[in-house]
């Protein structure tokens, strides 16, 4: 017996995830694809997102994928309308996609510090400027953006990631307040250390790991699929008098 919720709301939704190849991403996708909905993603990675798109359409799932790098707002608008012709106006928004490269406060460029803002914040700020219209015409929606535990932490070694992920939560708050009155919601998500293929490849040591069962008070290891499965909440009719909230998924860390 599956022991996690099915949300009737989400059948025949419209879903567009950002950053849906790999990943937290990923995950989304799967997970909205399994309740119905007609989810659609965009990711930069065009074999993985095609790899992920095919394999759901195998399963009867109805999946579409859009190759765009999302700094470029131009080619991001581009997909929208793409998986809008695919499956029809947005309903639900999922801003996932981000990028922790790690820098030094005294390497930062300004064309670097433009470039990591445009990777982890600018984009979700566009993607919900171009599907609200229709989420208005329509009178109801749901925007997800995705954060990071990572601020909050005072994590060293990445301020403009830090910075670009602070805001998120001030962006999802203002877009709350602008949408509302057409029963639009927005909300945030706040991962914490989740273990992605990226972060075992890259940060995830066994001193990680201590640190992970030392600082969470749940002692297991965040998955992609337990963020995945709080963002399913948001977008469903289950949540529909939430929003401007932040919903933190870090066993407790923070």
């Amino acid at each position: 017996m599956n022991r996690f919720a099915a949300y009737p709301s989400l059948a025949g939704k419209t879903v567009v995830v950002t950053g849906g190849a790999s990943g937290i991403g990923a995950a989304i996708v799967e997970h909205f694809a399994r309740q119905g909905a007609r989810t659609g993603f965009i990711d930069i990675d065009a074999k993985a997102g095609n790899a992920l798109a095919a394999r759901l359409k195998a399963e009867g799932h109805a999946a579409a994928f859009a190759p765009a790098d999302l700094t470029d707002i131009a080619a991001l608008n581009t997909a929208l309308t793409s998986l809008e012709r695919a499956h029809g106006p947005t309903q639900v928004l999922v801003n996932n996609a981000g990028h922790d490269d790690r820098h030094d406060l005294s390497s930062v460029s300004p064309a670097y510090f433009d470039e990591r803002i445009a990777v982890n914040l600018r984009h979700q700020f566009f993607a919900a400027q171009a599907v609200a219209p229709a989420m208005r015409r329509a009178k109801e929606g749901a925007i997800i953006n995705l954060g990071s535990t990572s601020w909050r932490l005072k994590v060293p070694g990445m301020p403009v990631y830090l910075a670009a992920k602070a805001a998120i939560e001030g962006l999802t708050r203002a877009l709350a307040r602008d949408l509302g009155a057409d029963n639009i919601r927005v909300n945030c998500v706040v991962p914490g250390w989740v273990m992605t293929e990226r972060q075992l490849t890259k940060w995830v040591t066994a001193e990680g790991e201590a640190e992970i069962m030392r600082n969470q008070c749940l002692p297991e290891k965040i998955m992609p699929d337990d963020v995945a499965r709080m963002v399913l909440f948001l977008a469903a009719d289950d949540s529909r008098m939430v929003t401007a909230q932040n919903f933190v998924v870090d066993g407790g860390w923070t």
